[in-house]
């Protein structure tokens, strides 16, 4: 099992496993957020076993330090559902789209790419969303934490969903 790692501002930052989450608890540079109700022992003390734990001091991380595009990181930053009609399909049969087609200079890149069911990715074709009389429910664009490229959206606990919807939250289309 995994730990979620948060900023001082409860920004998802990394994820690590169980024991470097102990020993960064033991040293006092985290403190617990989350438990589960099992407990890790020793010989000398007892903690709850850590789903999530918040660093005492903030991490910079900076902005040019992105995670490279993916597939994966895509769909994740998109939280799972068709930036056209909003629906969620099964993982398999979702789509990236290019927002700006290939065909006509778009590039792999974070503010190009949205998770797109394959009705809407068809309907689309090959030309822009406007052209197709489609709307974006949220502009494309890097994600704005570096836990996303980590991190898959419900691979980890059930606790962590409310951590790592802040992901979305950078994402939203303006107005």
């Amino acid at each position: 099992m995994s730990v979620l790692v948060l900023n001082a501002s409860y920004e998802p930052l990394h994820v690590v496993s169980v024991r470097r989450a102990v020993v960064l608890l033991l040293k006092e540079r985290a403190q617990v957020v989350e438990a589960a109700e099992s407990v890790l022992r020793s010989e000398r003390w007892c903690v709850p076993r850590p789903l999530v734990i918040r660093l005492v001091t903030y991490i910079r991380i900076p902005h040019r330090l992105l995670p490279p595009v993916s597939r994966r990181g895509v769909l994740a930053r998109d939280g799972y559902a068709c930036q056209y009609c909003g629906g969620r399909p099964t993982r398999s049969s979702l789509t990236v789209d290019h927002v700006v087609p290939r065909s006509r200079g778009g590039q792999k890149a974070w503010d190009n790419l949205v998770a797109a069911c394959q009705p809407c990715n068809r309907r689309k074709g090959g030309r822009r969303p406007e052209e197709a009389g489609m709307r974006l429910l949220a502009r494309p664009a890097p994600p704005r934490f570096l836990a996303l490229a980590v991190v898959e959206a419900g691979a980890g606990h059930t606790t962590w969903a409310k951590y790592l919807s802040l992901e979305r939250a950078g994402v939203a289309a303006d107005g």
